[in-house]
């Protein structure tokens, strides 16, 4: 299941990717994708929406190779065939200009077949929203949470996360905390992430268009209402292997960090051909479907596609009644209420003093 869903993440990046790198016979297609990808870069606001187009038996099939006691749970497969992943994002400036400090507004939700969210967050301006169902949450992973009530008064903030209440904090002191927990942000430190120069873009690029253009086939269908199809299909394990094969060369020219895989991990890859069907409404991208059943290799997968519907970015807002904690407050409420509540007043003192 796992190798299955980090080979759909690759292969939808790439074939995503194909938009601006089709052939001569393909140049319609692929100038169509293009413009469809550079008009959502001129957006200010967008939103997206993820889920998976299987069911539960395809989703137990594909975990059918996990070790005991770790297989899938069949209500989180009942679960993941009905859940979705929505995000939306808000900027200043058109997205394709906008840096970290040019965004207004973000909101992210997962939330089940009725809709309700499992979890949400929102940022508006210089503030973080957070609230969560934490009793769905428990009984899904099979560890569940105590009740909001039965917490002590020292859980102080978490218990009002527990109740599924909003939260807000400061993203400004949240990003302080993630930093001092990675240990970042020294005075020494640069403080911007290691970015790609224009030059190895170029490169990256240019090897990424001949790979392309002798594995990807591109095939357009339309319809009356403004509505086409722009399906996009190549043999995943020689796409992966001839790509970073090209890109190799490349990599001492790319950031700390950034190692590519070899021909040797794609070695065991299905070469099964995987297709990504691109839906445009009137020039603009709506929605893609990566066919990804034929990734499942020996399973008896019904099933399986990956789901990304693209629309305008609705604003972010401000949850009414939020309760205002910092970031202090809400850990000494875990270690002191829900830790010590489950553990036992005792036995977690005598953890914390080792």
């Amino acid at each position: 299941m796992r190798k299955t869903l980090t080979a759909a993440a690759v292969v939808t990046a790439v074939l995503a990717g194909s938009a601006a790198c089709g052939t001569v016979e393909n140049l319609s297609a692929g100038q169509k994708l293009d413009q469809a990808f550079e008009e959502l870069g001129k957006e200010r606001s967008l939103s997206f929406e993820l889920d998976l187009d299987t069911d539960a038996a395809s989703l137990k099939a594909l975990d059918a190779d996990a070790e005991p006691g770790e297989e899938m749970p069949d209500e989180i497969a009942e679960w993941l065939t009905e859940a979705r992943f929505s995000f939306s994002v808000q900027s200043k400036k058109p997205l394709e200009d906008s840096g970290e400090k040019d965004f207004t507004g973000m909101a992210m939700k997962i939330s089940g077949a009725d809709g309700a969210a499992l979890l949400e967050y929102r940022l508006v301006g210089d503030d973080i929203y957070v609230r969560l169902d934490a009793e769905a949450l428990g009984r899904m992973s099979g560890s569940p949470m105590p009740p909001a009530d039965e917490l002590p008064d020292s859980a102080g903030a978490f218990k009002k996360v527990l109740s599924g209440e909003w939260i807000k904090m400061s993203a400004k002191d949240m990003e302080g905390a993630r930093e001092q927990v990675l240990g970042e942000g020294g005075p020494d430190e640069p403080s911007a992430e290691p970015t790609l120069d224009a030059g190895t873009q170029k490169k990256l690029v240019k090897a990424l268009r001949g790979v392309i253009a002798q594995e990807v086939d591109f095939k357009t269908s339309g319809g009356s209402d403004g509505t086409e199809h722009i399906k996009a299909t190549a043999p995943f394990r020689t796409l992966m292997t001839e790509l970073f094969g090209e890109l190799g060369p490349l990599a001492k020219e790319l950031p700390p960090g950034a190692e590519m895989p070899t021909a040797k991990d794609f070695k065991d890859a299905p070469n099964e051909k995987v297709t990504a069907d691109f839906t445009l409404k009137n020039g603009e991208l709506t929605e893609v479907s990566v066919d990804l059943a034929k990734l499942a290799e020996k399973a008896k997968v019904k099933k399986f596609a990956l789901v990304l519907r693209v629309g305008k970015g609705e604003k972010a807002t401000a949850p009414a009644n939020a309760t205002e904690v910092n970031i202090d407050e809400l850990m000494e409420g875990f270690f002191g209420g829900f830790a010590a509540n489950e553990l036992g007043e005792e036995e977690f003192v005598e953890g914390t003093e080792g």
